[in-house]
């Protein structure tokens, strides 16, 4: 009964939303989130990923990225259900090193694509999908199912071809992941969030449960993998670059290692927008 009452209040929330312009409605959402947010016990969560990550910082600049990243959260609360108006409006997406994906947009080339929960995570598959590249995007379930269907729909309806799917993580989704692999899919997925059955691996000084999962794939069938740098720009614009792909597939090189070499990458993301990450996550408990 929880689970529905709150279904039905967010469904609600989405229809008020729904009925204002965009970029006026992720302004009231995110100041919304940025006041109400501060106020509850998850705030401390993030006061405290924060201080980990910038010790030298003081609080009160640690409290203004956090302030912030309620804020974008306000903003992705919004965008979630307007996916697939923001997909098929260019003025809001500008992408950048396009020409480090030729080769999977033209030719169909596989490859596993990573970003990280940061600016507007969401839109990632619904632009790959509709750059015609073949996506098996993983993601973590939400526990209430009336809300965890509505976001899927969400995402489905955001997909421009029949080609893409998202797959709940799982044995079902890693089931789906080498099957589509074997079918010369690529995949997508957000690699800095903390998984109880990872390794542990260094992330900002820290040891820190990773899954490794997508390496071992990468390495075993010869998939190159290719990084999404993920951040909002001025006027509501979200801006994705491609980075150039590299493969593991060095023999001297440990799956532990590459981790490491990747979590660096997205220290360096995260660090120059601190404000646009999700901080709300137990990622160094």
């Amino acid at each position: 009964m929880n689970y529905f009452l709150q279904f039905i209040l967010i469904k609600l929330t989405y229809k008020f939303f729904y009925l204002l312009p965009l970029k006026k409605a992720t302004k009231i959402s995110g100041f919304i989130f940025k006041h109400i947010g501060n106020k509850t016990k998850i705030n401390k969560i993030a006061l405290n990923n924060c201080k980990i990550v910038f010790p030298n910082l003081k609080n009160y600049e640690i409290k203004r990225i956090i302030d912030n990243s309620w804020q974008n959260l306000g903003s992705n609360f919004v965008e979630l259900s307007r996916l697939e108006e923001i997909v098929n409006k260019k003025s809001l997406i500008n992408i950048k090193g396009i020409e480090n994906i030729k080769e999977f947009i033209n030719n169909q080339k596989q490859g596993i694509f990573f970003s990280i929960h940061q600016s507007n995570w969401e839109i990632c598959v619904p632009i790959l999908d509709k750059l015609e590249v073949s996506i098996a995007a993983v993601y973590r379930h939400i526990n209430n199912i009336y809300l965890d269907k509505l976001v899927y729909k969400f995402r489905t309806n955001s997909l421009t071809t029949n080609k893409s799917f998202y797959t709940p993580k799982g044995i079902k989704s890693a089931k789906e992941i080498i099957e589509n692999v074997k079918n010369k899919k690529s995949i997508f997925l957000l690699i800095d969030q903390k998984d109880s059955s990872g390794e542990n691996i260094v992330f900002f000084n820290k040891k820190v449960r990773t899954q490794l999962g997508f390496l071992k794939i990468a390495r075993k069938y010869q998939i190159p993998i290719i990084p999404i740098k993920n951040k909002r720009i001025d006027n509501g614009k979200i801006e994705l670059t491609f980075l150039e792909p590299f493969y593991h597939n060095d023999v001297n090189i440990s799956d532990n290692q590459m981790m490491e070499t990747i979590h660096c990458k997205i220290e360096e993301w995260i660090k120059s927008e601190p404000s646009q990450w999700f901080w709300q996550h137990k990622r160094f408990s």
